[in-house]
């Protein structure tokens, strides 16, 4: 699943998540990824989706050799897949060539990248899982990462183990970026306002009564609980008889 927030004019969140297994270990595979507003995006309402795994474009890939690997697109599009992207984002324009895709690859799995539109699209990837990558004779090995150049194709070929790799690109805004804790403004100035409305507004406040609430148990399945009050669950209990 994928979260999708848009901070905009100011939001206070929380990232929890349910234990499932209360007396053992909780395994988490989490990356958060940091995407920037134009400026005349930066004071939009903030907002907030779910995109459901189920509903997330994915595309298999079988190698000269049999071996399968799955590009999984969490951002952008890739080919004729795209995935639903929110307004008031930067991903939201075609010039901006956003790409967040997962490449699950089977050992020694082959897999050929498309290039970017042009050299203008800045593209990196990172092996998070498994062992190497070999990017046209370039080993890159799991737990670092590696700048491609935007124009070229190459194929990865995974090492000897299944391995995952998450590929990033997009066109920079090309504006100043001014950073400061959680707050990202275009200058010096604007991060200043941005703690005084903070300081003034608490976004909009916390609305419940403890700063780690539970809003459901592990049984209770997925769900995302909106604002509005208007809860999704992507998971129905099947009803019996």
């Amino acid at each position: 699943d994928t979260q999708w927030l848009t901070a905009g004019s100011g939001i206070v969140h929380a990232e929890m998540f349910p234990l499932v297994e209360p007396h053992a270990a909780n395994t988490l595979e989490l990356f958060q990824i940091w995407l920037n507003l134009p400026a005349g995006d930066k004071m939009v309402p903030a907002y907030f989706t779910m995109l459901w795994n189920e509903d997330t474009p994915r595309v298999g890939h079988v190698d000269r050799h049999g071996r399968s690997s799955e590009l999984t697109v969490v951002a952008g599009s890739y080919g004729d897949h795209a995935t639903r992207t929110p307004p008031n984002s930067w991903a939201t324009q075609p010039e901006a060539a956003i790409g967040v895709w997962h490449i699950a690859l089977e050992a020694l799995a082959e897999f050929p990248l498309p290039p970017a539109p042009d050299d203008g699209v800045n593209r990196a990837l990172y092996v998070f899982d498994g062992s190497w990558v070999d990017v046209d004779g370039a080993e890159v090995k799991a737990g670092t990462g590696a700048v491609l150049r935007s124009t070229a194709s190459p194929t990865l070929r995974a090492g000897t183990e299944p391995t995952d790799v998450m590929l990033l690109q997009g066109r920079p805004i090309g504006e100043p970026v001014a950073q400061y804790g959680p707050f990202v403004m275009n200058t010096e100035q604007e991060i200043r306002q941005a703690f005084v409305d903070y300081q003034r507004t608490q976004f909009g406040g916390w609305p419940w009564p403890a700063d780690d609430p539970n809003h459901g148990s592990a049984e209770q399945g997925r769900f995302a609980r909106h604002a509005d009050g208007r809860v999704e669950d992507p998971d129905p209990p099947v009803p019996e008889g």
